[in-house]
């Protein structure tokens, strides 16, 4: 079985995020979607209010789970037995950072690969950092993420 692990902050997760992700499950048999937890940033979200809004996202997509990790990527991927990572790119100026993550966890394990999927075009715009401004200055996000997510930045911060 062909296992791919799509980690990321998802703080919160896009549109972006999904098209990435809607791709990737009609690629690979079981995708996790693995919400990375750096306790050296400061998270917009709470850990449990990120995974639940993941996991109202993806509910019609069959083959994805949703989990959570401290650590490397690659030793979690490991752990559950997978042989891809899937990286979403937006931009070229995505890609220098992205191709120096993706040979640094080549170097840690060469039997983990790294696959890069673009967005479609109308989502390239769209980063959690923009979401999280417009959320903050009390804009509508509601083109820019699922509509769960709308719904939480609405009653978080507009309402506030």
């Amino acid at each position: 079985m062909k296992t791919a692990i799509y980690p990321g902050s998802f703080d919160p997760i896009t549109k972006g995020h999904l098209d990435v992700l809607k791709r990737a499950s009609e690629i690979f048999e079981k995708i996790i979607v693995v919400v990375s937890v750096n306790v050296n940033k400061k998270s917009f979200l709470p850990l449990e209010d990120k995974l639940m809004l993941i996991k109202e996202s993806v509910k019609d997509i069959k083959n994805v789970e949703v989990d959570s990790f401290d650590g490397l990527t690659i030793e979690y991927a490991k752990k559950r037995n997978a042989n891809v990572l899937i990286r979403g790119l937006r931009a070229v100026s995505d890609f220098e950072y992205e191709m120096q993550l993706s040979q640094a966890n080549s170097a840690l394990c060469s039997d983990i690969h790294t696959v890069f999927l673009t967005t479609k075009p109308k989502y390239n715009f769209i980063s959690s950092g923009t979401v999280r401004e417009i959320a903050l200055m009390k804009g509508d996000v509601s083109k820019f993420v699922p509509e769960s997510v709308a719904k939480y930045l609405e009653e978080k911060y507009m309402k506030g």
